[in-house]
């Protein structure tokens, strides 16, 4: 599989709906996982939207909640920790993975459990990641498949050198909208900070489109992480740790 730049894909892709970037990164001292999450909106509904920090992840809220008319499969968690293991997702399935992983099960027994969104005509595809301290992670797409069952795959990887995996819900507009498929795009992570990626990506997102990016770079000696949110609307947020993100659960 080629390696793919992923800022001129999204530059080329005005809408690939929400999106999933999972991989490794090295800042000529020491590697770090990297996790980045985005959404795209084209109703106002969807729009009007903002990531904000939780005390495991983050959240997404209502940027004016007057003009909120249906929360679901909008209002969610997109990651969370457990321990020294983030997860990362476009929809409730987030909480479906936590609470197995807490109960000592799988992520892909967590997803065998879920399918695609309903909502017609797109059935959105439901998209998730796991990162774990080792820098290895996991992808996932739900979607659906034959006479309306839904198709589960599962991809595994391990950290190479400035290379990630990115995965999103769709290909492009259409009515319906069409879904990703085939495998995760292998793609280039050559930003030493998670600040840097984010100027990169949220630049190359379609501006009309773009409602809100996450970055979480963590250092896998020590788990110190640096984050950035950035919101077409409301605050953006950026964060330096130095003690470690990972959890006590």
């Amino acid at each position: 599989m080629s390696t793919l730049d992923l800022n001129e894909f999204l530059r080329t892709h005005p809408y690939p709906g929400r999106g999933i970037l999972v991989g490794h990164a090295y800042n000529s001292t020491w590697s770090q996982s990297v996790i980045a999450y985005f959404i795209m909106g084209r109703s106002e509904n969807s729009r009007n939207r903002v990531f904000e920090q939780t005390e495991d992840g983050i959240r997404t809220r209502a940027f004016d909640e007057s003009k909120m008319t249906d929360p679901s499969l909008i209002i969610y968690h997109p990651v969370r920790m457990v321990g020294t293991t983030t997860i990362v997702t476009n929809g409730d399935q987030t909480d479906t993975i936590r609470d197995f992983l807490v109960a000592g099960k799988t992520f892909e027994e967590a997803l065998r459990t879920r399918e695609y969104e309903p909502d017609e005509p797109n059935l959105t595809p439901r998209i998730s990641g796991l990162v774990d301290r080792s820098g290895n992670y996991r992808l996932s797409i739900l979607k659906e498949g034959q006479d309306h069952l839904c198709q589960r795959q599962f991809f595994e990887y391990q950290p190479r050198y400035q290379i990630g995996h990115f995965i999103s819900t769709y290909e492009g507009f259409g009515d319906p909208r069409p879904s990703f498929h085939g495998e995760p795009l292998e793609v280039a992570i050559t930003a030493p900070t998670a600040k840097e990626l984010a100027d990169q990506l949220w630049g190359s997102l379609n501006e009309d489109n773009k409602v809100s990016l996450y970055v979480r770079y963590v250092d896998l000696r020590n788990g110190f992480a640096e984050t950035v949110i950035r919101n077409k609307l409301g605050e953006d947020f950026y964060s330096a740790t130095k003690v470690p993100v990972w959890r006590q659960d």
